[in-house]
């Protein structure tokens, strides 16, 4: 399943947060969730963050960014269980890393799903000139 569209969520005052049903198949009962470049929240499915675990470990130890990166990537990721009314419960590192407190976006985004605070992917949004940004990838092919 590839992830795509945006949903409007809240966390509760328990750091509980209802994964949208569209989301539900793709990630599973039990996924993975990671801190992101943008200092959003990365969540992949089992299967996808294997990939990335494999990518990581190829990386030679000699390598100072590679192990950095390695660092951030596995050191702040958590497995977490989805429960039956679909919900999961968001570790405090994690939400304090994105400092997400009530309202939050999720983001699908092909192979993983972002999850932001709502203030800061507005924030991020915002400042996104699409046009040009469109011209510097031109040559993806997209």
């Amino acid at each position: 399943m590839k992830f795509m569209s945006e949903y409007n969520h809240t966390i509760d005052p328990k750091g509980r947060l209802i994964i949208p049903t569209k989301f539900r198949c793709g990630l599973g009962n039990t996924f993975v969730i990671a801190k992101g470049i943008d200092k959003c929240l990365y969540f992949y499915p089992a299967s996808e963050w294997e990939i990335i675990e494999e990518k990581l470990s190829a990386i030679p130890l000699t390598n100072r960014d590679g192990r950095q990166f390695a660092r951030f990537m596995l050191g702040g990721a958590a497995e977490v269980d989805m429960d039956a009314q679909g919900r999961i419960l968001l570790p405090g590192y994690l939400r304090e890393y994105a400092g997400v407190m009530k309202d939050t976006v999720m983001v699908g985004m092909g192979n993983h799903i972002e999850f932001w605070a709502k203030e800061a992917y507005n924030a991020a949004s915002e400042d996104v000139d699409i046009n040009a940004l469109a011209e510097r990838l031109d040559g993806l092919g997209i």
